[in-house]
């Protein structure tokens, strides 16, 4: 994965979401969402950003429960990371996510994700 304009996940519209199976199961503690910086875009603007997100775990019965709802308050880009309540043992573990986007910064089009993370303790 790299930041280069265009190099991104790209959905239709300001609202989308990734299933994502990560490598094991995991105690998840933190994501980080990417997009490019103001600088790399050849507007000077990122609203296809995103603005709000949501984070929920799945598990094998198909049940989803929240891991954290998350707001970036200004569009500047690069690496945001966001700790995940609630903390501790009673978190559960997973190994299945989803990343769940509300909002972007007011593009009408697309709303473009260039890398989403998480993190946590193997179970």
């Amino acid at each position: 994965p790299d930041v280069n304009p265009g190099n991104c996940w790209a959905f239709r519209g300001s609202q989308g979401f990734a299933v994502i199976r990560l490598s094991g199961i995991i105690r998840p503690t933190a994501v980080t969402l990417e997009h490019i910086p103001k600088a790399l875009s050849p507007q000077g603007t990122i609203p296809s950003a995103p603005k709000d997100f949501a984070v929920y775990h799945l598990t094998p019965e198909k049940k989803m429960g929240p891991l954290g709802s998350l707001s970036l308050r200004e569009p500047t880009g690069l690496r945001f990371f966001f700790s995940l309540l609630p903390k501790g043992d009673s978190v559960g573990t997973y190994q299945l996510v989803e990343l769940r986007v509300l909002s972007n910064w007011g593009h009408p089009e697309y709303t473009c994700i260039y890398r989403f993370r998480v993190h946590g303790e193997p179970a």
